[in-house]
């Protein structure tokens, strides 16, 4: 039982965690961002095709997201379903954006880590 209730309750710091998170995101708060990462945390990229790049450390994860705000600024996330198994969480997302004057979007999964109540790895994957 006591084994069930740690999973419950880590359980519960992921989703608060990754709800958060994404909060903070969509108001393209790099600053904020920051107070949910681990120091050594680490971000994969969707880009450059195929395999995308790898990001690590708070510090440059956060400039790499100041910058793409300020290229994307109207860029939102909208969470289509959230998996959490401990303290792994699994995202299905919509990317929405104008491009060209036109909304535009892409499908994507993001597969996250969370240790101590912070995002310790965010794994992105996209569609097509």
């Amino acid at each position: 039982m006591r084994s069930e209730q740690n999973v419950h309750s880590q359980e519960q710091v992921t989703r608060t965690t990754i709800d958060r998170f994404n909060e903070v995101f969509n108001r393209h708060d790099a600053d904020g961002l920051a107070a949910f990462l681990t120091e050594d945390t680490v971000f994969e990229d969707t880009s450059p095709a195929p395999d995308g790049r790898c990001i690590e450390g708070k510090v440059a994860v956060v400039d790499f997201w100041r910058g793409w705000f300020a290229r994307n600024a109207d860029a939102r996330f909208e969470a289509e379903e959230v998996i959490v198994s401990g303290s792994r969480a699994t995202v299905l997302w919509v990317y929405r954006k104008m491009r060209n004057g036109q909304p535009w979007h892409l499908r994507g999964v993001d597969v996250f880590t969370v240790r101590d109540g912070k995002v310790a790895a965010k794994l992105a994957y996209v569609k097509g």
